[in-house]
């Protein structure tokens, strides 16, 4: 048995060791660097509403709206403040310094922000040639440069590869981990859809982002991408794929296609969704992403933008997570949502990162194991 005198040493050295950790934990979380992302106050609305571009593709590519217009269309016709943009609308204009000035001219005109950009058809981040996989990755510097310009806080890509699960993995990361590097120089968030695939799979994905081990590659887990195999039908369950991508969010997609009666999305439960979301510690934008063919684009966006209010206030509760043990109170995107036991010493566990407080006196981006007795709730 310890004598007393030692026993009191000990516990102050590990409570001296546990708020260091704390507080290097709060610093390197909170760091406008990597995680820009706007949060809904713990007393206001549980998430924000975006609206992603993909909603509007028939009539971007009908030639009946223009890129150029998306803000005050957004703004005017559906009260929406927050853009996502998809790179395919203005294709050549990444490094056009004029354009980019015109977009941001004019969602500040209607004070709309412009949350990311999704980049498609830059070629495959986990392809298996090594030299198409390197002119992948430097296809995406000029989406990363003009996000910036736009003031962003990401670039969405894709993590598709031809090889398997496990080579596939690997090559995805390599492709993932040399294009945050870039972005990371300029604060941008590099962050993967489910978009087929293996990406598709929630573990596979999951995984996938683990292994690059960069606080700025994350994920935007779309509610309804989660058809592996089209020609087989090979589908991974959308809401063990949600829960599985949502430590890693930076963004979330509200896919939408159809709806019933009372309102609801009838492919999706869009309130356990929306849990999942939340019990993540998750509060920043939701975009609505409506492909709907039943409705129209403009009465998809409506509805998908009703559900999401409805359960605005639903789900509206004072998100203050507190750690049972210490007392830390946070509540940004990054909130404490856990308290585990490593060892006899409580451990501070958020959606990127876990602070240890024992002899390792480490933190470290997920993911980081230890050995847990338990897992307080």
């Amino acid at each position: 048995m310890l004598r007393p005198e030692i026993a009191s040493l000990q516990n102050s050295r590990r409570q001296f060791l546990f708020q260091s950790a704390v507080a290097a934990s709060a610093i390197a979380i909170a760091s406008p660097r990597f995680f820009p992302i706007a949060q809904a106050a713990a007393t206001e609305l549980p998430f924000k509403i975006s609206l992603a571009q993909w909603s509007l593709h028939k009539a971007l590519k009908a030639g009946e709206i223009d890129n150029l217009d998306f803000a005050k269309i957004s703004k005017e016709e559906y009260g929406i403040d927050a853009i996502e943009y998809v790179n395919q609308f203005f294709k050549d204009k990444a490094n056009d310094a004029a354009y980019l000035a015109e977009l941001n001219k004019r969602a500040a005109e209607h004070g709309v922000t412009q949350v990311l950009v999704m980049i498609d058809g830059e070629g495959n981040l986990g392809d298996t040639n090594e030299a198409a996989r390197t002119k992948a990755v430097e296809n995406h510097y000029k989406w990363v440069d003009a996000a910036k310009t736009l003031g962003c806080h990401s670039i969405r890509v894709n993590a598709a590869t031809q090889a398997n699960y496990d080579e596939g993995k690997k090559l995805a990361a390599d492709g993932l981990r040399r294009v945050s590097e870039y972005a990371a120089k300029v604060g941008i968030n590099v962050i993967v859809e489910n978009h087929g695939g293996l990406s598709s799979n929630g573990k596979w994905l999951s995984e996938t982002i683990a292994s690059v081990a960069l606080p700025n590659c994350g994920t935007l887990p779309d509610f309804g991408n989660f058809i592996i195999d089209r020609k087989t039908g090979e589908e991974y369950d959308r809401y063990l794929g949600v829960t599985e991508l949502m430590p890693f969010a930076k963004s979330v997609s509200a896919k939408s296609h159809d709806f019933d009666a009372a309102g609801n999305e009838t492919h999706t439960d869009y309130a356990k969704m929306m849990k999942i979301v939340l019990d993540a510690g998750y509060h920043g934008y939701v975009g609505i992403e409506y492909e709907g063919k039943e409705l129209s684009e403009k009465d998809g966006i409506k509805a998908t933008k009703a559900l999401l209010e409805r359960l605005q206030k639903e789900l509206a509760v004072a998100d203050k997570s507190v750690n049972g043990n210490v007392g830390l109170e946070l509540t940004t995107n990054q909130t404490v949502n856990k308290s585990v036991m490593c060892d006899e010493a409580p451990v501070i566990e958020n959606a990127y990162a876990r602070v240890c407080p024992n002899s390792c006196q480490k933190l470290e981006r997920k993911p980081f194991f230890h050995r847990m007795r338990k897992v307080l709730r």
